[in-house]
């Protein structure tokens, strides 16, 4: 029977970051993976292949509807091979799989195929079609990850009505699309699909969209995709979803109890994700989950268990790949004797349609909820020549600061690369600096990037240079 250090089980974004580390810092280490490719669903079937989608829509509606603008015209027609397009996007994904295979092997960390489940807490049988085996090690990783949640009367049948996982490899484009849920997924691949021609209804049991999201944020985004002619329902429940033939209806109750019925040819459940931990036998060590499927773990991501850690998706907290990334650094130093930290104050949240959204730290809200003293600075993106020069002029920069000690409390950006933008507001909150001090930092001119120094001088003194 084979020893190791530490396993890891689930091999998305957390759990190959935390194999690496741990191979980095000198342990016998072993990954464990129950599908055929690694990376787990952020690469396979969710961030990676999304953006590749959003990629592709997003230059055909440009060249659609901005490019005559720049003075570039087509002779004849415009059409979308959309076959060719989910082909791309799969070569992107199997091309990064490929990419963690090496990493794997660069690191001499052995990969088992199979499902993992424990026998106790220091034995794993890994089970696949044609063979089971066990591994003993010291110390366990659950990295597992989450699925697509459901509500509990809509019956997914992956051809009418679907999830995220089977609205990345349609057949066709859809004529019209119906979306439950309008967080992160639903906004994302709605937009992919209005861009490429179909007629989008998002479907929200809130009274706004991306309900974690900055008030202000969420209402631009609103706007902004009102525009792109994406129709929206706030404050609608839904109750029932059927499939008939090639159609889908949704029947939901408007804010004043009206009944009212969606027809479409898909129908998109994005409700959320859920933890995922079938199949770990967790029982046999002792372990159980909590209401909402989570494991608990104390402030070092050790469950109960003391040698069995859980990371990512898993455990409390956003559901977000970055994150996962960081805890799988952090139980890694851990385990290798050294001072590892998280800031979950300072993982930024991102939405990858067009205009981006980014954000870190505190909304305006939290902080009126919380009686904290702040002042604001906002700076439009169309104040930019930048702005202006690739016409993307929707979209705002907006600084949080604290009224006394003027530091950054929450930076929230929705505009033209917000999701790389939002890294020099984290890079300022780690180090704790004031509004003045990003105020005095030059910024590159032309720069999206502008936008943010402008904001900061708003919440400075109310002294910005370019409006």
């Amino acid at each position: 029977m084979d020893s190791f250090d530490v396993v890891i089980i689930g091999s998305g974004p957390g759990g190959y970051v935390c194999a690496i580390r741990c191979s980095q810092l000198g342990m016998k280490t072993a990954l464990v993976e129950k599908y055929n490719s690694l990376g787990g669903t952020c690469l396979n079937v969710g961030c990676i292949p999304s953006k590749s989608l959003l990629d592709s829509s997003h230059h055909f509606y440009d060249a659609k509807n901005h490019f005559q603008q720049h003075g570039i015209t087509f002779d004849g027609n415009l059409h979308v091979d959309f076959d060719k397009m989910v082909s791309r996007k799969q070569s992107v994904v199997d091309q990064t799989t490929k990419g963690i295979d090496f990493l794997m092997e660069k690191n001499k960390i052995k990969v088992f195929r199979g499902l993992g489940s424990f026998i106790d807490k220091n034995t794993l049988d890994i089970s696949n079609d044609v063979s089971s085996e066990k591994i003993n090690f010291k110390y366990a990783v659950i990295a597992t990850g989450s699925k697509p949640a459901n509500l509990p009367f809509i019956n997914i049948d992956k051809k009418r009505i679907i999830t995220s996982t089977e609205a990345l490899k349609l057949k066709e484009i859809p004529k019209k699309l119906i979306i439950i849920g309008a967080g992160v997924i639903g906004l994302e691949l709605g937009q992919v699909y209005r861009r490429l021609g179909s007629e989008v209804k998002v479907i929200e049991y809130s009274e706004k969209i991306t309900p974690f999201m900055d008030l202000s944020v969420s209402k631009e985004l609103l706007r902004i995709f009102k525009k792109q002619k994406i129709d929206f329902y706030l404050s609608h429940k839904v109750h029932k979803v059927k499939a008939e033939k090639d159609k889908v209806f949704v029947e939901a109750k408007d804010k004043d109890a009206n009944n009212v019925i969606f027809e479409g040819d898909y129908c998109l459940v994005s409700v959320g994700r859920k933890p995922y931990t079938m199949g770990l036998n967790l029982k046999n060590i002792g372990l159980e989950t909590n209401q909402i499927g989570q494991i608990e773990v104390n402030d070092k991501l050790q469950t109960k268990i003391k040698n069995i850690f859980a990371i990512g998706d898993v455990i409390k907290g956003p559901m977000l790949a970055h994150k996962a990334e960081e805890e799988g650094v952090m139980v890694a130093e851990i385990l290798g004797n050294q001072k590892p930290h998280i800031d979950y104050n300072l993982i930024p949240n991102v939405i990858y349609t067009w205009p981006e959204v980014a954000s870190v730290g505190k909304t305006e809200q939290e902080l009126v909820e919380n009686s904290t003293e702040f002042k604001k600075g906002q700076f439009p993106m169309r104040a930019l020549g930048r702005s202006r020069a690739s016409m993307d002029l929707d979209g705002f920069v907006k600084i949080l600061a604290d009224k006394k000690t003027d530091e950054i409390l929450g930076v929230h950006i929705i505009g033209a690369r917000a999701a790389d933008l939002i890294a020099e507001a984290v890079t300022a909150m780690e180090f704790r600096a004031s509004a003045e001090d990003v105020s005095r930092m030059s910024h590159s001119h032309p720069t999206y990037a502008e936008a943010i120094k402008e904001a900061a001088l708003a919440a400075t003194e109310n002294r910005p240079l370019h409006i």
